[in-house]
């Protein structure tokens, strides 16, 4: 359900407008409302978003190695194709130790050749399904170009400045969050949620629903 920064060591050397059509009525009868401090936390200072004005930002924070991001990426992935137009999801790499830079610097190369919606979804089927070691930077990139990907331009992409410059924002926004561990999600810059808090990631998304709805609102 959810990974805590405690437990990433271990697993790090292991794998070496809302519409009701958002959600169902009978999930809106049945929630209760999120609370402060239980379900999610408020932040003391805000976060940076990148959305544009007018825009709600939703940001993702995952971990391409972590079980339970694998889990939670059909869930997400359905969730954000419902989305109302006025929100944005936007996906965070995160780096609780150097050894996490290699899959940050590959998520980001990868949005950078425009190849997300594609290859996202196989990353983590290769890592959690066949079972192929993805922490360093020489495995990713034979594993990418065995995908059809131009290993030239990928691989000027994964050590690039601009990718650089994302990884270390990425970090940055990370603790802006004081994320836990993942995955987990925040809002808007001003709150943060995980499956420990909200008890489960479904439940997230519904406690991010009732944050939206707050935000929109200006409250």
């Amino acid at each position: 359900m959810f990974m805590k920064r405690r437990e990433f060591s271990r697993a790090a050397a292991s794998a070496a407008v809302v519409s009701s059509a958002w959600f169902s009525p009978l999930v809106q009868a049945q929630a209760k409302k999120p609370q402060a401090g239980t379900d999610y936390q408020a932040l003391e200072a805000r976060a940076p978003v990148e959305a544009p004005a007018g825009k709600i930002e939703v940001v993702e924070f995952f971990w391409y190695s972590c079980p339970h991001c694998n889990a939670f990426e059909p869930m997400l992935d359905a969730w954000s194709k419902k989305l109302p137009k006025d929100v944005v999801l936007r996906r965070v790499p995160v780096a609780f130790q150097d050894s996490f830079v290699p899959q940050q610097r590959l998520f980001y190369a990868l949005e950078a050749m425009g190849l997300v919606e594609k290859l996202h979804a196989k990353v983590f089927a290769a890592i959690h399904g066949d079972r192929i070691n993805l922490t360093k930077g020489d495995a990713i990139v034979e594993w990418v170009s065995r995908q059809g990907v131009d290993k030239a331009k990928f691989l000027e992409q994964f050590n690039s400045f601009s990718v650089a410059s994302k990884v270390t924002r990425a970090t940055q926004l990370q603790n802006a969050y004081r994320v836990e561990g993942v995955p987990a999600l925040g809002v808007a810059g001003r709150y943060y949620t995980d499956g420990s808090m909200a008890r489960s990631m479904e439940r997230a998304l519904q406690v991010v629903e009732s944050l939206v709805l707050d935000v929109r609102s200006g409250r």
